[in-house]
């Protein structure tokens, strides 16, 4: 796309930046530092460490610097990598609506919109459809760099260990070798697979690994040039990997879908207004559940695009009502199973999503057992089961995780669950694009509270030291001694 440079830009980039940062300083934004400094072993504590620099991560850090509180994000990614927009996303276009205003926060110059015209101007942006996925990317490389977030990249967190005391240890791998870091709180901003990882049917464990691969596994699809691909799943993913196959020149691509129809209407847009992203939070557990577990039932529907994508293509064959029920290695590739006929393809991939598994994540070893789940706690009734909603973490209004025991695991609320599961407690805003600002809002206004009660006593102290006077006592004559000085 062509840059503008016309008068409706408001001259380009450096004039909207100029007008955010007046926004801010006219907001007093950000607020001075208040917390206490504190240390630990001989070195200082972070106040808050945010485990992910996507598009959550990054409005996490901008909501807390907001109210004062300096957080730092650790992304094991290189700079301008970081989420999955420039590496394992497929999709052409977002399907989220051009218009949500995403992590800004409430401010109008820190848009998507207010970027793009900046840019390309308001003709452009008028005959813009859907965001392309790269420019997304673009945008929040903006977005970390104009409000010059902290992020430290090639950080991989390998070990989060909360401890007695109210702390959290940070053990990283870096460029520099292997550094620990002492944290009040740590944010999990780790994505829609941040608490476990791929779902793949048990079958994928004997099948060579360079004959598969899963929709979220970063992989280059013109390695599939020429060869039968079979798709598994009928979601977004599944449509964008089966368009990329086709598009770097696969003989075929054939998309095996349990269903017998493929979902029609996306129940998620239904509910995307105000009361339901602020208000999920107020709801009964029952309520919460009904919702989370309709919505899993209905399923997402893969967007017109990205259908429109792969059917466009002679060689894409759509097979409903076509379960797998067993893949095994042959000589020629992979032979597939299913109720109505066999396939044999030369590669497969698994759009198959993910699941919470916490035992796949090694870095969270150190606390995972302890973590309360809605399964723990909460009965459905009858029909209303849900293996993925039963796995859900527990959370408290900050988002905090919570002891399946009490006093198994001191420190373990200083952990705060800021991805796709936290969706059943706070509902659809700690997961995708039109509730971020809700939620990093939310997120940050607890924390912040959570580490003011904690220094309680400090804050109460400096209260009684403050002494700077704004009243200095020549500002009044007091009559009594005026009398005293002139007896009647």
């Amino acid at each position: 796309m062509t840059q503008n440079t016309s008068s409706d830009t408001g001259s380009g980039l450096a004039g909207l930046e100029a007008r955010l940062a007046e926004d801010l300083d006219r907001l007093a934004l950000p607020a001075k530092p208040w917390l206490l400094a504190h240390s630990h072993e001989g070195q200082p504590v972070l106040d808050v460490a945010v485990i992910g620099a996507g598009q959550f991560g990054l409005a996490a850090c901008a909501a807390l610097r907001h109210l004062g509180i300096e957080a730092i994000a650790f992304d094991a990614a290189p700079e301008g990598l970081e989420g999955p927009w420039a590496t394992t996303a497929r999709m052409e276009t977002l399907r989220s609506p051009k218009e949500l205003t995403g992590p800004a926060l409430g401010f109008a110059s820190l848009t998507f919109r207010a970027w793009f015209e900046a840019q390309f101007g308001r003709q452009a942006w008028a005959t813009l459809d859907k965001i392309p996925r790269l420019q997304w990317m673009d945008y929040l490389r903006w977005y970390r760099k104009v409000l010059a977030l902290d992020v430290r990249n090639l950080h991989e967190v390998i070990k989060v260990e909360p401890l007695p005391g109210g702390l959290v240890r940070l053990r990283m791998n870096t460029p520099s070798g292997e550094i620990v870091h002492f944290a009040r709180r740590v944010v999990l901003a780790t994505g829609y697979d941040g608490l476990g990882g791929r779902r793949l049917p048990a079958f994928v464990d004997g099948l060579p690994t360079d004959r598969w691969c899963h929709s979220s596994d970063v992989f280059d699809f013109n390695r599939l040039r020429g060869l039968r691909v079979g798709v598994v799943g009928a979601g977004a993913s599944s449509m964008d990997s089966a368009a990329s196959a086709l598009e770097a020149g696969a003989a075929s691509a054939d998309l095996l879908i349990r269903r017998h129809d493929i979902p029609r209407i996306n129940k998620v847009k239904g509910a995307s207004n105000a009361g339901f992203m602020i208000g999920h939070w107020d709801l009964p557990d029952e309520d919460k559940w009904r919702i989370r577990h309709y919505i899993n039932v209905q399923q997402v529907p893969p967007p017109r695009a990205s259908m429109l994508r792969v059917s466009r293509h002679a060689n894409a064959r759509f097979h409903l009502g076509c379960p797998v029920l067993d893949v095994q290695s042959v000589a020629d590739g992979l032979r597939v199973v299913t109720p109505e006929q066999s396939f044999t393809f030369d590669f497969m991939v698994f759009s198959t999503g993910f699941h919470i598994d916490w035992s796949e994540r090694d870095a969270f070893a150190p606390f995972a057992a302890h973590v309360r789940s809605w399964g723990d706690r909460f009965l459905p009734e009858p029909g209303q089961e849900d293996a993925e909603l039963g796995a859900s973490p527990d959370l408290g209004r900050a988002f905090e995780l919570q002891e399946r025991v009490a006093g198994a695991c001191p420190g373990l609320d200083h952990i705060h669950c800021f991805n796709f599961p936290a969706s059943l407690t706070h509902g659809y805003i700690s997961g995708d694009i039109p509730g971020i600002s809700v939620a990093a809002r939310r997120l940050s206004e607890g924390i912040a509270s959570l580490l003011y009660r904690e220094d309680f006593a400090q804050h109460f102290k400096a209260i009684e030291a403050f002494a700077e006077p704004e009243v200095f006592g020549d500002e009044w004559t007091d009559q009594r001694k005026q009398k005293e000085s002139f007896p009647s």
